[in-house]
């Protein structure tokens, strides 16, 4: 949590920075159709992989519009905003910042003028040689000046924006040919001109992108399926690693600028993907309840109730009770109006912690030996609270199980972990994390039972939040540093 910022986040009541994922992005081609409304709901499907700003922007063939603010998708976009932004392309993002500040100014979709119009452009996922990338762009004359390089401020959107804007080939689909092989990370980008829908993927497809079509109508690139089913595209395909789709008047045509070598990152599974989504052909609600079934076989326990850790841990809950004949319940009702706001709690507010967010059902687990199933343990203090406010409420005995390994090293790919110092597994056994969290009983998930519940096969994904191997090679600065803690460890 980055002090000063005016955020109030679950982190902040109860001391825990949960993972997240950088952003969500969405793009529309449809002639005839009210395109910035289609980008409106598709970004309220992806509203979960960023919560501190959105932006839209839209094209009517000649000329490139831009809105975008701090806060939720709903509390950008109102009908006025809505309605000023007219044309048949438009590219939309909803923002969690993992590079950059949490400020307006880095906000997204960039715009960036070309020598044949301008780019709008929306990034999801994180560049790991941005400070190589920032040197390419010092070298162009002109270019470098847009970029606050004097701080650092600049993000990796805005430096992939600036390349872009800045070669000189005939077509913006050569200039991105051209440029991506040379971005080094994870990327899912969805940009546009005034004529053109882009989206592209990085080689090792991090990050899931979608392909969808409006029949009759147009065509949607999103990050999540999920959002293709609010706006009612129906799926055509993923976006491939290593691929760019170019869309407009004359339809859909891919450029390839990499081979792919697939690196999915499994924790979109565990944790950041909507259950309703499919990924590489695999529902993740299904993944999420066979690593429940798998937790229970690997972990049993003697319990009265399951109970899951809303919302993301109901799924392997779920999951848990169907294989341990245990009874499912819901013993913890959670308040989904809290999310980020600008407004600080008063201290008292700040004491009552969890409580804002998440509240036991007395009736339901007083007396109880519960099962209690979260999706991952970062920090430990959100379990920590959970368990004691699970006690308070009359809880026999509390037994968590967590359905993705212990995270032993941090994510350089856009999802936002603490530093390795801060988390709760890295040295420490499972025994020692239990006695920190004040649970009966602890038990994670295998990683090979977690790869298994995907059914993608384990050379194909990434895994390195828990296992320590990085398929891209980690940014320069981090590279001595992991060196050291893999040889503590």
């Amino acid at each position: 949590m980055r002090r000063g910022d005016g955020r109030l986040t679950h982190d902040l009541l109860v001391g825990e920075r949960l993972p997240q994922d950088e952003c969500g992005v969405f793009g529309v081609f449809a002639p005839g159709e009210e395109v910035a409304r289609l980008t409106y709901f598709g970004l309220y499907a992806l509203q979960h992989r960023g919560q501190e700003s959105a932006g839209i922007a839209t094209s009517n063939g000649t000329q490139i519009l831009v809105f975008k603010d701090m806060g939720l998708v709903a509390q950008v976009f109102d009908e006025g905003a809505l309605d000023s932004l007219q044309g048949h392309i438009a590219v939309g993002h909803t923002r969690y910042s993992t590079t950059g500040a949490s400020v307006w100014a880095n906000a997204q979709p960039t715009l960036g003028p070309t020598a044949h119009g301008t780019i709008a452009l929306g990034h999801n996922g994180n560049l790991t040689n941005t400070p190589e990338l920032l040197d390419l762009l010092v070298e162009r004359e002109g270019y470098a000046k847009r970029l606050d390089l004097k701080n650092g401020a600049a993000t990796d959107t805005a430096v992939i924006t600036a390349l872009l804007a800045s070669d000189e080939f005939d077509t913006l689909a050569e200039t991105a040919a051209n440029l991506f092989p040379r971005l080094k990370g994870a990327y899912s980008l969805v940009f546009m001109d005034e004529t053109h829908l882009y989206a592209a993927r990085d080689p090792y497809g991090v990050h899931p992108l979608v392909l969808g079509e409006l029949v009759g109508k147009g065509w949607v690139v999103a990050s999540e399926t999920a959002a293709l089913d609010i706006v009612g595209a129906r799926w055509v395909r993923e976006i491939e690693p290593g691929e760019i789709v170019v869309i407009d008047d004359d339809g859909v045509r891919s450029v390839r600028f990499a081979e792919p070598t697939p690196r999915g990152c499994v924790f979109e599974y565990v944790y950041l993907a909507r259950p309703d989504t499919v990924i590489a052909g695999r529902s993740v609600h299904v993944a999420r309840a066979e690593m429940g079934r798998t937790l229970a076989r690997e972990h049993p326990a003697d319990a009265d109730l399951v109970i899951p850790v809303p919302e993301s841990g109901t799924p392997a809950a779920v999951g848990y009770a169907q294989e341990s004949g245990i009874p499912f319940a819901l013993g913890i009702t959670k308040n989904g109006y809290v999310g980020r706001t600008f407004i600080q709690p008063s201290q008292t507010l700040r004491k009552l912690g969890i409580r804002l967010k998440l509240n036991p059902l007395r009736e339901v687990i007083a007396g109880k030996r519960l099962v209690v199933v979260d999706d991952s343990i970062v920090r430990g203090n959100t379990q920590r609270a959970i368990v004691a406010l699970l006690r308070e409420a009359g809880a026999a005995e509390v037994h968590v199980r967590i359905s993705s390994p212990p995270v032993l090293w941090p994510c350089f790919y856009g999802i936002d972990f603490a530093t390795r110092d801060e988390l709760a597994a890295v040295g420490k056994s499972t025994e020692a994390v239990r006695r920190m969290i004040g649970a009966d009983s602890l038990g994670h998930i295998s990683r090979e039972g977690m790869v298994a519940a995907t059914t993608i096969p384990s050379g194909r994904l990434c895994t390195a939040c828990f296992s320590g191997q990085y398929p891209i090679e980690p940014p320069l600065r981090a590279r001595h540093l992991l060196a050291v803690q893999e040889v503590e460890a």
